[in-house]
C-alpha cells in the first residue's frame, strides 16, 4: 500500500510501525521519502508533506492533540485559544510546554494524532475554567454530537464534581457561544431567564428577561448587511411599541465585560419592574426557562 494513503487516512502523521502495520513495505517508505510525498519528521515518526504542524507536534509529543486545542477541529465554541498545547499521553513521556492529560479514552481515535471527540470534552471538563469547558459541550450538544449523560458516566468520584457542575447548566437553545454566557450570567444573579422567545408581533428574540426585557446578542460576524441591519431595528420599534424594552450587547460585552452588561440589565429590570406585565402573566410563549 501506498505510505503517503495510509498517513494521510491517520491525519497526516503516524508512527512508522504503525505505517508498517498497515501493509506499506520499508521500501514504499523509503521510496515516498526520496519523492518529498512523506516526511522523515524523526526517528521512529513520519508525516505526510503538509501536515498540520500541531498534528505534528503532538506526533513528536507521543501523545494525542485534546482539550481546548483539539476544539477547532471539531468547530467547538471557544472562550480563547490554547495558552499551550493540551495532549494525552499514555506513558510517561514529557513534552515541553504543553498541558499532559491522562484521563483513560474512552473512544478509539480516528486520527493517530488527536483525540475523539467524547474524549476531548471530558479532558476539557476536567481541565478547562467552568465557561470554557461549558461553551465546548453545550455546542457539541447542541449539534447533536454528544449526550451529556455519556460524558456524566465518566465522570463519576469526588474529583469531578465541577465537571458534574458544568454539564448540570448544559442546556439545548443556544445559538452560540453568547448566548450560553448571557444566560449564565443572568440566570446566576437571580433573574427569571427564558431563551429563545416567540413573541407576537416581534418574532424569536434571544432573551426575556423578568416577563418583559428583551436581549438581543449582536456576534462578532454582526448583522451589517443593509437588510438584516434594517430587520432588526424594525423589530426593535415593533418591541418598543408594545411597551417591552430592548437591549443589545455585543460580543466584547459579553466575553470581556459581563458585569457592566448585567449593570444594565438590572438597571432596567429596577426600573421598569412596576410598568410591565410580571412573568406569571402568560402573554408569551417561550422555549425554555
Amino acid at each position: 500500500m501506498d505510505p503517503a494513503d495510509i498517513i494521510k487516512s491517520a491525519g497526516g502523521v503516524l508512527l512508522t510501525r504503525d505505517v508498517l502495520a498497515r501493509g506499506a513495505a520499508e521500501s514504499g517508505i523509503r521510496a515516498a521519502v526520496r519523492s518529498g510525498d512523506v516526511i522523515r519528521v524523526e526517528r521512529g515518526l513520519l508525516a505526510v508533506s503538509g501536515a498540520d504542524p500541531e498534528l505534528v507536534a503532538a506526533g513528536r509529543s507521543r501523545g494525542l492533540l485534546t482539550c481546548v486545542s483539539a476544539a477547532p477541529r471539531f468547530g467547538l465554541w471557544q472562550l480563547r485559544p490554547a495558552a499551550q498545547p493540551h495532549y494525552w499521553h499514555s506513558n510517561g513521556r514529557n513534552a515541553v510546554r504543553c498541558i499532559s492529560h491522562r484521563l483513560a479514552l474512552t473512544q478509539q481515535q480516528h486520527h493517530a494524532t488527536m483525540a475523539a471527540l467524547p474524549d476531548v470534552l471530558l479532558h476539557a471538563l476536567l481541565c478547562l475554567p467552568p465557561l470554557e469547558s461549558l461553551v465546548m459541550v453545550e455546542c457539541a450538544y447542541n449539534r447533536g454530537d454528544i449526550d451529556p449523560a455519556f460524558l456524566r458516566r465518566h465522570l463519576a468520584g469526588n474529583r469531578c464534581g465541577k465537571a458534574r457542575d458544568v454539564l448540570a447548566r448544559v442546556e439545548r437553545g443556544a445559538d452560540s457561544l453568547l448566548e450560553t454566557l448571557a444566560r449564565v450570567v443572568f440566570r446566576e444573579a437571580g433573574i427569571a431567564t427564558e431563551t429563545q422567545v416567540w413573541l407576537d408581533g416581534i418574532g424569536r428574540v434571544d432573551f426575556l428577561l423578568e416577563g418583559f426585557l428583551i436581549v438581543e446578542l449582536d456576534g462578532i460576524a454582526f448583522h451589517l448587511e443593509s437588510r438584516q441591519f434594517k430587520k432588526d431595528r424594525r423589530r426593535d420599534n415593533s418591541a418598543t411599541v408594545r411597551g417591552l424594552p430592548v437591549l443589545r450587547f455585543f460580543y466584547d460585552d459579553v466575553v470581556h465585560a459581563p458585569e457592566a452588561m448585567l449593570a444594565q440589565v438590572q438597571d432596567v429590570l429596577a426600573r421598569g419592574s412596576l410598568r410591565w406585565p410580571q412573568p406569571d402573566q402568560p402573554s408569551f410563549g417561550s422555549s425554555s426557562r
